[in-house]
């Protein structure tokens, strides 16, 4: 299951200003995750804790993060994808599965689709500062809205993570969208 934080979350970090090299600075909320292809997931991460009335095994919170700045009326979007360990949670560690363990992992990688979406988008977006107005905000609610849309199409698809086949469908096609969006993926940290 996947947790979708509000939109006016999906803005938090946005900076309009001038940065010294006039880079996008995204930040993450403290104690959060930066996706990583090379850093899964693990059981250790899930660190909340599920409502009594929770039916789902586990949650994952997931969010794209946003930046842009402006610098000599030059836009500079960005997006970073994050995974909150204080409200992603298993409700049973001890019998936590590889394959549910896969499942919560395939929700961060689909955030990170999304992201480098986004950024592809943002890099595409060649408007001054000074006319840019709104289109900031409306290719990211877009973006937005998409990634919620797929999240809500995975787990339906797959319900949850239990239909074996489609899971596998999901992993092969999500994995595949990583690789052809390669080049907009952020450097390790």
């Amino acid at each position: 299951m996947m947790k979708l934080p509000g939109f006016f979350a999906l803005l938090v970090g946005v900076l309009l200003s001038g940065s010294a090299a006039g880079q996008a600075a995204v930040k993450i909320p403290a104690g959060s995750l930066r996706w990583s292809a090379s850093r899964p997931l693990t059981v250790s991460d899930f660190k909340g804790r599920p409502r009594p009335t929770e039916a789902h095994a586990a949650l994952t919170s997931a969010n794209i993060n946003t930046g842009a700045s402006c610098r000599d009326n030059v836009f500079n979007g960005t997006a970073r994808a994050s995974f909150d360990p204080a409200t992603s949670w298993v409700r049973d560690p001890a019998r936590l599965t590889p394959a549910l363990l896969r499942h919560e992992q395939l929700h961060f990688d689909i955030t990170e689709v999304y992201a480098r979406r986004l950024r592809q988008q943002l890099a595409a977006l060649k408007v001054p500062c000074d006319k840019l107005g709104t289109t900031f905000d409306q290719v990211t609610k877009a973006a937005y809205t998409a990634w919620q849309q797929a999240e809500e199409a995975y787990d339906l698809d797959t319900s949850h993570g239990l239909r074996q086949e489609q899971q596998a469908k999901w992993e092969a096609q999500v994995h595949e969208q990583l690789a052809e969006l390669a080049a907009f993926a952020e450097k390790e940290a």
